[in-house]
């Protein structure tokens, strides 16, 4: 990782990710596809918002915005939204019930050493993953920066492997899952790093050359990456249906505080409400950040 910087120049060590808010157009239709394809429960839903999750966490909330269009092609914003299942059986009865419920919606696999993941398109065109992570143990790192391939993974052997006749009438779907990660497409990787590792305090665990970065606290592979795949050069973003707004969860007031003062610090505004920051990356991709207690 980084060279070692003082505690308040980093995020807390368990710090973790939120939900992520996505501006939808076809409320009905998304909220549809989370729960029947995806198997997300709706926790909540009050008039245009409808809040989808594991075990109680809010994982997506889906916000209806009917006058909002889709961006640009190569415009900043979300690359996917990366759901992690504690087994290998959750993720497979996941998996099973996406490729019975919207088939068309998935586009690829990978063993990325860390971890096996599957990738989809939702409707509205937001990138998802659903994802199991290795034990910790079996992870390597060289150098500071953790090991991570896409090696071939087929999703027919996975789900001859893993999947339960029991997984596949629901056993699983009370089992917890949350955000592990979220991707961001970016403009560029420096400004990226300027942002996520600098300001922010994020570590960084693996790098692309000048096409993608990866950042984490506590040593995890990564909660947030940013590439350059399909928006090199894009400037600030403007409003579109997409990504909303990707929350992170501090452990207490006291990081919460060392966090504003940092981002003000390196020249960020910040809104701040007593409980809540918020703040935009340098492509106007929305964040909020909340204390536990």
């Amino acid at each position: 990782m980084d060279e070692k910087l003082s505690a308040s120049d980093r995020l807390a060590a368990d710090t973790a990710m939120g939900a992520v808010t996505l501006l939808v157009g076809d409320l009905d239709g998304m909220t549809a596809y989370y729960r029947d394809a995806v198997t997300l429960e709706v926790l909540s839903a009050d008039g245009d918002a409808v809040t989808l999750g594991r075990a109680g966490r809010p994982i997506v909330i889906l916000r209806q915005e009917p006058a909002l269009r889709h961006a640009a092609p190569g415009s900043a914003g979300l690359f996917h939204t990366a759901i992690l299942f504690e087994t290998q059986t959750a993720l497979a009865a996941a998996l099973y019930s996406v490729a019975r419920r919207a088939p068309g919606t998935f586009t690829g696999s990978a063993d990325h050493l860390v971890s096996q993941a599957f990738y989809f398109t939702d409707p509205e065109g937001n990138g998802v993953e659903l994802y199991w992570d290795r034990a910790r143990s079996e992870w390597s790192w060289t150098h500071g920066q953790v090991e991570m391939d896409t090696l071939y993974l087929d999703p027919n052997a996975f789900l001859g492997q893993h999947l339960t006749e029991e997984a596949t009438l629901g056993a699983t779907a009370a089992e917890a899952a949350a955000v592990g990660h979220v991707h961001l497409s970016v403009g560029d990787v420096a400004t990226a790093r300027a942002f996520y590792v600098d300001a922010l305090g994020f570590d960084a665990t693996h790098a692309l050359g000048s096409s993608a970065l990866f950042v984490s606290v506590g040593g995890y592979h990564h909660h947030m990456a940013m590439n350059v795949w399909n928006s090199r050069g894009a400037g600030p973003r403007m409003p579109a249906l997409g990504l909303g707004r990707v929350d992170l969860a501090l452990p207490d007031g006291d990081a919460l505080g060392e966090l504003g003062e940092r981002l003000r610090h390196h020249g960020f505004e910040v809104r701040d409400d007593g409980r809540t920051l918020s703040f935009d990356d340098p492509w106007n991709n929305a964040i909020l950040a909340t204390a536990a207690s």
